[in-house]
């Protein structure tokens, strides 16, 4: 297992607490986040994420995805199957799972869909106009400049 220690950002930094915070949690949860159901996290434009989880032997109504603040949280309860069955090998997985991912500020769920027992949700960043970079003009002091001293030229 990996350390990092992530101090001497901090004494350079102002205002990535946050972000600090989000990578010590990654690094100390690193093993103990399960491996089902595999995913995908697919760039799909400049601002657009989509998140694609293979799930398999699920209902779209079994899956429940929930949006909060700056967490994502996916999970799939499997129904109660009825029918007894006798297996003579059993490689798909029918469990229940709950996945969690870490949202950036301003992403945004725009939607999901199944498909051919893909689960796909698509992400995209919304960063406010007020949040955008902006132009700053110089301005010159006249009031400054009306009360100097003319330089005198002998």
């Amino acid at each position: 297992m990996r350390n990092f220690d992530f101090s001497p950002f901090y004494r350079s930094t102002i205002g990535f607490d946050r972000l600090a915070s989000l990578l010590d949690n990654i690094t100390n949860n690193e093993s103990s986040q399960p491996g089902y159901p595999p995913y995908n996290i697919e760039l799909t434009g400049e601002d657009r994420y989509r998140i694609t989880m293979a799930v398999a032997g699920f209902d779209a109504t079994e899956i429940n995805i929930e949006a909060n603040q700056n967490a994502l949280q996916i999970s799939g309860n499997k129904a109660a199957d009825t029918k007894e069955r006798t297996y003579l090998h059993q490689g798909i997985a029918a469990r229940s799972f709950e996945r969690r991912f870490q949202l950036a500020d301003h992403v945004q769920v725009e939607a999901a869909h199944y498909e051919n027992g893909l689960l796909h949700i698509d992400l995209q960043r919304i960063v406010p106009e007020a949040m955008k970079p902006r132009q700053i003009p110089i301005g010159v002091n006249t009031k400054a400049i009306e009360g100097a001293v003319e330089p005198t030229r002998s």
